[in-house]
């Protein structure tokens, strides 16, 4: 095992029943454990690894993971460069964080794994499924990174990711963003972009979050780490071609769950792929954002249990 430094904030999970553990994968990687089934069919099951998005952490699935844990094991993982989980010298892109998950479902989990993926989470988790196979017996797909052309982007995050994509410039936006806004102020603002009705923030995950940026501000390479995954997300989707094929390849169940006023990957974007794989389910939720899991808790955790008792052994 590998020590975080004393700083970090690694009792956030405690209040939704998460314990905090760390693993030496190259360098510390954190998780949280969430329990699961102790008698029953649970037992021999896949557990499910929720995996968040470019920004965010375990965080994102405390609200939903202590009631998915009626039918199986649960735990969060924080990706490299994310969360309490440093790059430390690690590559923090999209395809050597599926690499580091898939090790992390090899030596923590017993090599079975159903992802849950939220938007760059969903990239890593079919990139693995893609080259893994035998590590995913399912996969959630929450409005999941995908090709959605210029033409569809809303202009603020259109600007956005150009900034994160351009030399230079990423890193000077970043270093704005930090000296011009507080860490409350920079939390918001993503609630806001990533829900469609900001009233249904949670105020403890919003504190709990704040609480974790204000540690990873301390954190020497934590933008960089930041710029280095996002651009290596945008270069997936620039090659939009070479990602369908490899969604295409994917051959585990998946449930497709995504937020009809998503900002950051809009809907069509995900009802082409799902009329492109009808093998899939497929749920629209109205009303809903970028991160149902946070803003409309309730109607996730009820879609994908419905969708996890159907789920073959």
């Amino acid at each position: 095992m590998t020590a975080l430094p004393e700083s970090a904030p690694v009792a956030l999970a405690e209040r939704w029943g998460g314990r905090s553990r760390i693993s030496d994968l190259d360098g510390p990687v954190h998780w949280v454990d969430f329990g699961g089934p102790t008698t029953g069919s649970g037992d021999d099951q896949a557990p499910l690894v929720l995996v968040h998005g470019l920004g965010g952490s375990h965080l994102n699935w405390v609200q939903v993971a202590p009631a998915l844990t009626d039918l199986r094991r649960v735990v969060a993982i924080d990706l490299a460069g994310f969360g309490l989980t440093p790059g430390a010298n690690r590559d923090t892109g999209v395809r050597a964080n599926a690499a580091l998950l898939g090790r992390f479902i090899q030596d923590q989990l017993g090599g079975r794994s159903v992802l849950v993926g939220n938007s760059m989470g969903g990239m890593v988790s079919l990139l693995l499924a893609a080259a893994e196979p035998d590590l995913v017996d399912g996969l959630v797909l929450v409005d999941p990174s995908l090709p959605s052309g210029v033409k569809n982007l809303d202009r603020m995050v259109a600007l956005q990711f150009g900034l994160y994509a351009t030399p230079v410039l990423g890193e000077q936006f970043l270093v704005r963003l930090r000296r011009r806004y507080s860490t409350d102020q920079r939390v918001r603002g993503t609630v806001q972009l990533c829900f469609a009705d900001f009233s249904r923030a949670d105020v403890e995950v919003m504190e709990a979050g704040v609480s974790l940026l204000t540690y990873r501000d301390t954190l020497a390479q934590s933008e960089a780490e930041f710029l280095r995954a996002a651009r290596s997300l945008l270069a997936v989707l620039r090659h939009g071609r070479t990602y369908s094929a490899l969604i295409h390849r994917v051959s585990a169940p998946v449930l497709l769950i995504h937020g009809e006023q998503d900002r950051l990957v809009p809907i069509e974007a995900a009802r082409r792929v799902a009329a492109a794989k009808p093998e899939w389910q497929a749920e629209w939720l109205a009303g809903v954002g970028h991160t149902p899991q946070l803003e409309v808790p309730d109607r996730f955790v009820a879609v994908v249990n419905r969708w996890l008792a159907a789920l073959p052994d």
